[in-house]
C-alpha cells in the first residue's frame, strides 16, 4: 500500500505521491473536476490517501474519494503538527507539507475514515447554520441594547434592528423545527432513547447524533467524553510532578456548552446526576467541577441507552449478584 499525502487549501490541493524528497508532487483545483482528475492518477487497490481535517475545504475531496472506493484517512491537524515537530521539520511549503503527510501515513498507518451518511451531513449543515444564526441574534440584541442607552436613537436604525431581530428569531425557530424533524425521521429510535434521559432535549439529542455519526464513531463512552473535551487531564512524572489538571477541551466547544447547560437542568430532574453533583460538592469540589462531572455523566448515560437500546429509567438500580 502506497500512502499519498494531500495538503488542502480553499482553492487547490497539493498531492505528494510518496514521502521521498524527489517524489512527484502535483497541484489540483479543489473542485469536482479537479478531484476527478486526481482520482484518475491513483488506484483504489494500491493507494491510501491521508489529509488533514480542514473543515469544509476537505469535505468535497473526502466525499468523492470515498465514493470512488479509495481509502482515506482524515487526521487531526494537531497530530500532523506534532509529527512534524518530532521529525524536526522547519521548512513549510505546500509540497513539503504534502510529503510530510505522506510520511505520517507510512509511519503511523492511520485508520480509514468512515464517511458520514448523507443525513448526518445535512444535520451537520443545519446545526452549523443554526449556531451562526444564534450568534447573529445575540450580536444584534447587544447592538440594540448599546443603542438604546444613547441620548438619541435614530428611528430608522431602531426599526432596522427590530426587523433584523424578528427575522433571525423566525429563521432560528424554523431551522430548529427542521433539525428536529429530520433527526426524528432518520434517527427516531435514537432520538427517543436520548430524550428519555432527564436533562437531554431534542436539540442536544440531535447534536449528539451529529457529533457521533449516529453513535457509530466510538467504541465506548470514555472515547466519546474525551472527544467532547469532558475528560480531566492528568500529569505524572517521577515524584516531583503529580497534577490533576483541567478538562482537555478537545472537540466541539458548542456541543460542550450545550452539555454544560443540560447538566444544570438535569440537577432538578435526573436522580443520578443530582447524586453525583451532591457527592462531589460534599467532598469539597468546586461547583463548576461538579457540573462538568455531571455533563460527563450525561454523555455516559446517552451512550448507554443508545448502545443497549433501552430507554432511561430515572433512579433505576441494577441488581448485582
Amino acid at each position: 500500500m502506497t500512502y499519498v499525502g494531500i495538503d488542502v487549501s480553499k482553492a487547490t490541493f497539493v498531492v505528494a505521491y510518496s514521502s521521498a524528497r524527489t517524489g512527484r508532487t502535483k497541484t489540483f483545483k479543489n473542485t469536482v473536476r479537479g478531484v476527478h482528475e486526481f482520482i484518475q492518477t491513483i488506484s483504489a487497490a494500491e493507494h491510501h490517501c491521508v489529509l488533514e481535517a480542514t473543515g469544509n475545504y476537505s469535505a468535497l475531496l473526502v466525499y468523492l474519494l470515498s465514493e470512488a472506493g479509495i481509502t482515506v484517512s482524515l487526521e487531526n491537524p494537531l497530530n500532523i503538527k506534532n509529527f512534524a515537530r518530532a521529525m524536526l521539520s522547519v521548512t513549510k511549503t505546500d509540497e513539503i507539507d504534502a510529503r510530510l503527510i505522506a510520511l505520517y501515513g507510512e509511519r503511523m498507518q492511520p485508520a480509514p475514515y468512515k464517511l458520514r451518511s448523507d443525513s448526518i451531513l445535512v444535520l451537520k449543515q443545519k446545526r452549523t447554520v443554526l449556531r451562526q444564526l444564534k450568534k447573529q441574534l445575540v450580536a444584534t440584541r447587544n447592538l440594540q441594547g448599546s443603542m438604546e442607552v444613547l441620548p438619541f436613537f435614530d428611528p430608522k436604525c431602531k426599526k432596522t434592528i427590530e426587523k433584523t431581530i424578528a427575522f433571525l428569531e423566525k429563521q432560528i425557530k424554523g431551522m430548529e423545527e427542521e433539525l428536529a424533524s429530520l433527526a426524528q425521521g432518520e434517527y427516531k429510535k435514537q432520538m427517543d432513547l436520548l430524550t428519555s434521559i432527564k436533562g437531554i432535549g431534542v436539540t442536544l439529542a440531535a447534536a449528539l447524533i451529529v457529533a457521533t455519526g449516529g453513535f457509530t464513531y466510538f467504541d465506548n463512552a470514555k472515547q466519546l467524553t474525551r472527544y467532547l473535551g469532558l475528560s480531566p487531564t492528568y500529569q505524572q512524572s517521577g515524584t516531583s510532578v503529580n497534577v490533576k489538571g483541567h478538562i482537555n477541551r478537545n472537540g466541539d466547544s458548542n456541543l460542550r456548552s450545550q452539555l454544560y447547560v443540560a447538566a444544570f437542568s438535569s440537577l432538578r430532574c435526573n436522580t443520578e446526576c443530582k447524586a453525583c453533583f451532591d457527592r462531589l460538592r460534599s467532598n469539597g469540589k468546586p461547583g463548576k467541577v461538579a457540573v462538568v462531572a455531571v455533563a460527563n455523566k450525561l454523555v455516559r448515560q446517552a451512550f448507554a441507552v443508545v448502545t443497549q437500546g433501552k430507554t432511561y429509567v430515572d433512579g433505576f438500580k441494577s441488581k448485582r449478584p
